[in-house]
């Protein structure tokens, strides 16, 4: 179970990486007509290009999820899921509703108005069953008379039917099952700045099981009415309120992971602060620019599980402040520089350079609390292994690409190639299915320049990388197809 919810995690990534194109375009539109004083032709041309893309995170879910739940990245898989999601939100469009069931429309149920393009819920659902109907029938042989619907060309018909099964279920579950997403939703905003600290704490739980992805789609997408990143996007909702599931995690990745790095590496042995200095810039680079955290999360995640926790307090306490004071920015990836500068350009910002001067002191806290901790408890960051191997520095051979050495060692350290299955990546991990996972030598991966390797079950296994982490797995890849 925890493995499908991993995987779903990993799979909810991949339409999430189209939101910059859309905080981008609308960002240009919005910067338009701050200088104009008004909408015009063409600056409105552009905002529509922009929530085109918001317009449509229910399809983008569904095809996400079916391709990375499905055990290849295959075009079928796709297609069925695309097939099946259209079919669902046109058999329940409002109008269809009160045909089925005999009614004026105007006493069809609520919910159903929000079963179109952008219900990411829906999307997710459809997707799941796109990939079993792949995993399943895309191997299928049907008798000869019909045969030229054997394999792949089975999926997107068998997904069909499903569609058409669930569409059916939901006719009569969805008002139930929205009104429960909703009160949810209403609950998590009745708690104020509280429910936005909470959420903030479990988010950063939640990363070592990879299951924040799935939180996060809760609260930043339509799932139960809160929708909070396609809302600041669109400009809609409400001035100081809008954004708050995003807003404290500014202070945090720009400023609080770049003084936890400056901690692990003043408290790292004189010997060996040569040796931690360049994972530790990269990875505060990473998070003040970019909000990927992940590389210096994974540097003290499981060596010192304490200031994870104080870590996790921390970024709740952030979620809190900026939401106690109503200060609000918001992103489309993550909670970057370049983000942030983006929502400047967005009317639901409010206050938002305050945010920056809670980084300021959250920088303080994280530097002074992480320092403390380290040298208190004696934890074994990076730096202070009692047992430290020497870090891997291969030469690249002549026509070597710049990754093929960190790629030998990570196809060696997983127990060879005879010992991996499949091979995916996310925005910072390779995420891989192994006959053993046992076998995999975990310093060897390390020392090749990751900055954690997580077990899971007898056959799952990551690799926290960082943000080159897809250059990694296509080399990674190149090597095993040899």
């Amino acid at each position: 179970m925890l493995s499908f919810f991993q995987k779903l995690g990993r799979s909810l990534m991949l339409p999430v990486a189209i939101l910059p194109a859309a905080a981008i375009i609308i960002g240009i539109a919005n910067t338009m007509i701050a200088i104009q004083e008004k909408p015009n032709a063409v600056s409105s041309f552009i905002q529509n290009a922009g929530l085109s893309i918001l317009g449509l995170m229910g399809v983008l879910f569904a095809v996400g999820t079916a391709l990375g739940m499905a055990k290849k990245n295959d075009g079928a898989v796709a297609l069925a899921a695309v097939v099946g999601f259209f079919m669902v939100s046109t058999i329940l469009k409002p109008v269809n509703v009160a045909l089925y069931l005999g009614v004026d429309v105007a006493k069809v149920n609520p919910g159903f108005e929000k079963l179109d393009n952008s219900n990411v819920f829906v999307g997710i659902i459809v997707g799941l069953i796109a990939a079993y109907m792949y995993n399943r029938f895309s191997e299928t042989e049907l008798p000869m008379a019909l045969s030229f619907f054997s394999g792949k060309r089975l999926v997107p018909i068998m997904t069909a039917f499903a569609s058409m099964f669930l569409a059916f279920i939901l006719l009569f579950v969805w008002p139930v099952v929205f009104s429960g997403l909703v009160n949810f939703g209403e609950m998590i905003l009745g708690l104020g700045p509280v429910g936005a600290g909470l959420y903030g704490f479990f988010n950063r739980l939640l990363i070592p099981v990879g299951l924040h992805h799935a939180l996060n789609s809760v609260f930043w997408f339509d799932v139960a009415n809160v929708n909070d990143i396609v809302n600041f996007q669109q400009g809609k909702g409400v001035e100081g309120m809008t954004g708050r599931y995003m807003a404290g995690f500014f202070p945090v990745m720009m400023f609080g992971m770049p003084a936890a790095a400056l901690a692990m590496y003043h408290t790292a042995k004189t010997e060996q602060k040569k040796r931690v200095a360049g994972l530790l810039l990269a990875g505060s680079v990473s998070a003040f620019f970019v909000g990927i955290t992940e590389p210096i999360e994974f540097a003290f995640m499981f060596v010192a599980p304490v200031l994870f926790v104080i870590h996790a307090i921390l970024t709740g306490l952030s979620m809190f402040i900026a939401a106690s004071f109503q200060w609000t920015a918001g992103f489309s990836f993550s909670a970057g520089l370049i983000d942030f500068l983006l929502s400047l350009l967005n009317p639901m910002s409010n206050q938002p350079w305050m945010l920056m001067m809670q980084g300021i002191v959250f920088f303080v806290l994280y530097y002074v609390i992480f320092r403390a901790a380290i040298q208190f408890f004696d934890l074994k960051t990076l730096g202070r292994e009692d047992d430290m191997a020497e870090h891997i520095d291969e030469g690249v051979a002549e026509g070597e690409g710049k990754y093929s050495a960190m790629a030998r060692h990570i196809i060696k350290g997983l127990g060879g190639e005879d010992n991996i299955d499949t091979l995916t990546n996310c925005a910072t991990r390779l995420r891989l299915e192994v006959k053993d996972n046992s076998v995999i030598n975990v310093n060897e991966i390390k020392q090749a320049g990751a900055a954690g390797v997580i077990k899971s079950g007898r056959t799952q296994a990551q690799i926290i990388i960082g943000t080159h982490v897809q250059q990694v797995a296509d080399e990674v890849e190149r090597q095993l197809d040899r």
